[in-house]
Parts: structure tokens; sequence; C-alpha cells
């Protein structure tokens, strides 16, 4: 089980959108949703590292308390989730032997 699949934008796909939303289009946001649909995927860890690295730039550039507090809850998530698939490599390993 490889867990929840995350999409991501390449440089160049969010470059576009940005254009369009600059341009005032409104079909910027249903190209974003396309492009997120097609199947690019972020691993736990890598996710984990990137909040963990927000999280101490919002601590130094002093940001609102709630906004701190919901990008704890994102890491606590992703964690929580890295755990259910540890979890679950651990019985698939034990049922195997």
């Amino acid at each position: 089980m490889s867990g929840v699949k995350r999409n991501v934008l390449n440089g160049k796909q969010k470059l576009e959108i940005l254009q369009k939303l600059d341009n005032g289009e409104s079909s910027a946001s249903t190209d974003a949703e396309d492009v997120l649909n097609e199947g690019n995927t972020i691993s736990h860890p890598a996710a984990l590292q990137t909040v963990e690295t927000l999280l101490e730039y919002m601590g130094q550039r002093g940001f609102d308390y709630r906004n701190i507090t919901a990008v704890c809850k994102i890491c606590a998530d992703i964690r929580q989730e890295m755990n259910k698939q540890q979890k679950q490599r651990r019985i698939t390993d034990f049922l195997k032997q």
C-alpha cells in the first residue's frame, strides 16, 4: 500500500496558471485541477519535510498563531498517515512469514 497520493504542479504548469490568473482568466483554477489529476505524487516524508520547513519560516516571520496551528495540524496529519502505512507494512510482513 503506497498511501495517499498527492498531486503537484511542475514549474512550467504553475507559471502558466499564474499568468492566466494575472490576466483574469477564469479557466486557471480548472487548469490547475486538471493538471493535479494527472497523477504526479509526493511521498509522505518529502511532504512532511516541506511543511516543517514552512512551519520554521512562519515562526521566524511572526505569522499569526492560528496559521501556525493550522500548519502544525498538517504535520500531525502527515505523521498519522505515515504511521498507518508503517503499521500496514508490519501486518503485511507478518502475514507473509
